[in-house]
Parts: structure tokens; sequence; C-alpha cells
């Protein structure tokens, strides 16, 4: 297994504070986002070969004793109302957003926001990738926190984190995560001009 993945595990063992749990992970984020090439990436699987996900893709991702339970789940507009029935007990959402789509980021925003207000997601922390980022037309991800207003979400711990899904670049959740309880996730965030980003 690579350093990206050996890193992400080791980062979401601390979050269960034991090597005995099992997390529930939620990948969402609109068509074309690179959601299947993260999980792809994380599993250590080839990023060559990847197909639009028409409903959703299972994986189970085992390391150091740990279970994640990644659900990636298509993000085509005729699947997107569908989405909430993925939700419950969800442990972590992790949010991919194309940071070179920028005709896109008013409607990723709104499918975000309305995630954030879910019942099943109430206080669950959101990772949001920045995705795409080796691209030369990407927004940084500081453009993007201030875009989806990210320092409105209080209820809940957040964190932006710039990648390239497709070379592994930034997939490494890095040290910013910790064990908060054993029953919730929780991160420690970095403040960059009142905004709380991981670059």
């Amino acid at each position: 297994m690579g350093e990206v993945q050996k890193g992400f595990f080791s980062v979401l063992q601390k979050l269960k504070g034991t090597t005995e749990q099992e997390l529930r992970i939620v990948l969402l984020g609109l068509d074309n986002a690179g959601k299947t090439t993260l999980l792809k990436q994380l599993s250590s699987e080839d990023v060559n070969t990847i197909t639009p996900t028409q409903g959703f893709n299972i994986k189970s991702l085992t390391s150091h004793g740990m279970k994640l339970n990644v659900w990636d789940i298509g993000g085509q507009r005729k699947i997107r109302p569908f989405w909430k029935k993925y939700l419950e007990n969800t442990d972590l959402l992790i949010y991919v957003i194309d940071s070179a789509d920028k005709k896109r980021f008013e409607e990723t925003g709104l499918e975000l926001s309305e995630l954030i207000v879910d019942e099943n997601l109430k206080g669950v922390p959101v990772l949001i990738f920045a995705n795409k980022q080796d691209l030369a037309t990407a927004s940084p991800a500081s453009e993007i926190a201030e875009g989806l207003n990210l320092h409105t979400y209080r209820d809940r711990a957040w964190q932006i984190q710039a990648c390239s899904a497709f070379s592994g670049e930034g997939v490494q959740v890095g040290h910013n995560i910790s064990e908060n309880r054993t029953d919730h996730v929780s991160y420690h965030l970095m403040k960059l001009e009142g905004h709380h980003i991981t670059i």
C-alpha cells in the first residue's frame, strides 16, 4: 500500500481511538468531480479506467484493524434526490468538488448546503476534497471555501483539502485529524484568513 493510503488510514484509525472500530463514510459530489477516482486511489486500484458511477459503489477498506465502509454514490442530477436515503448512521461525509469546473460551483454549493441541513448529518464532520488541483484552471481551496461559505458551518467540524485524486497528491488527509470522542469524528482545523482551510 502506498504512502498516500497509509497516511489516510493511520489518520482514520485515530478518529475512533481503537483498532477494532468501523466507520461509515458517504462519498458525494456532482458527477465528474472525481469521487470514484478518489476511492480507487485510497484502495490502491488503477485510476486509469474510471467510468461514471451509475447508482453507487460500496467498498470496504481495512487497514491497521480499522474497517471503512465507503459508499460512493453517483452525482448525476437524476441520482442526487436519492442521496438522502444513504445518510443514516454516517460517521463522515466526504464531499468532492471539481476545482476546475467553475461553472458548476453554485450548483455544487447548493447540493452541499442541502446535505448539511439533513437531520441524518446533524453534527457529522465534513471533509471536502477540492479535486483536480493538477489542472491549470483549478481554483484554490481557499477560494472554494469562501465561495461555499464554509465559515458559516458552526454546528460541525469541517476541513477542505486541495488534491488531485488522479495523481494521489493531497489525498492524504494529513495530521489535522484526531480523536475527539470515541463515537464522533472531529477535526482540529487550521485557521487561515478567518477560514478553516488545509492546503
